[in-house]
């Protein structure tokens, strides 16, 4: 039975709502029972377009996809969901687990990816994660957001980025990586730093999907030739630095 212990994020009212999406009856039954235990209001589709439809039609705090689906598949409908709602947080459930699914899942525009069979208690946590990470966001206030670093510089209210004038285009993913980075320059960053931060919970650390993201952003940032800025540091993690720098 699902641990029913009264988290720092439910409230009595008004309840979270959260959209479920799940042609698997058995899954689909386990977790809107466990959510529901939660004190969250569950709302269930098991095809990927009428999930589309109850998606566009209300206002979730999160959404949860199953990869698998009839009529739309997972990864389509949270592209199709992203391209009118770029807050909620949306929790990927998949059977495939490698490093290059993971990527997959998340470049769709996903927030987290969780892989089959997992237990309750992790789903509550990736659950808890987003919806921390949601509402932790400060005020937007345009002359505070920007940071810079050597011919990098990222504006938080924009979402734009730009290396010696030309702007780049990332990823969410990727995006909140560089952020991380900017935010602690010349700062070695761990692995598991990186995944708590950016990601919000560990995944399964044989997965290498930190390495994967960051080999994405250096390709970005060193279009046409321009000088490394994320450095390896062996054994320990990354770090943002200028060439020169020691």
């Amino acid at each position: 039975m699902p641990d029913t212990k009264n988290y720092d994020l439910q409230q009595s009212s008004p309840k979270k709502k959260i959209l479920l999406v799940e042609d698997d009856a058995h899954v689909c039954s386990f977790i809107n029972k466990g959510l529901s235990e939660e004190h969250f209001e569950v709302s269930v589709a098991m095809d990927g377009n009428i999930g589309l439809q109850m998606a566009q039609a209300s206002s979730f705090s999160l959404i949860i996809l199953d990869i698998m689906l009839p009529s739309i598949g997972g990864l389509d409908l949270c592209r199709m969901i992203r391209a009118h709602d770029n807050e909620v947080p949306i929790l990927l459930l998949s059977a495939l687990g490698s490093t290059e699914n993971v990527v997959i899942g998340l470049d769709t525009g996903a927030d987290d990816y969780l892989i089959k069979p997992f237990k309750f208690i992790e789903l509550m946590a990736r659950i808890r994660a987003l919806l921390r990470r949601k509402h932790s966001a400060k005020p937007e206030v345009p002359h505070e957001k920007s940071i810079h670093f050597g011919d990098l510089s990222l504006n938080d209210y924009t979402k734009e980025v730009t290396r010696n004038g030309h702007e780049l285009s990332l990823t969410s993913t990727e995006y909140r990586l560089l952020h991380l980075l900017m935010n602690h320059p010349r700062r070695v960053l761990s692995r598991v730093e990186i995944l708590d931060e950016v990601w919000g919970v560990n995944f399964d650390m044989s997965t290498n999907v930190v390495d994967v993201y960051v080999n994405y952003l250096r390709k970005k940032l060193e279009k046409s030739g321009a000088p490394r800025l994320i450095h390896t540091v062996i054994g320990m993690g990354y770090v943002l630095k200028e060439n020169h720098e020691n």
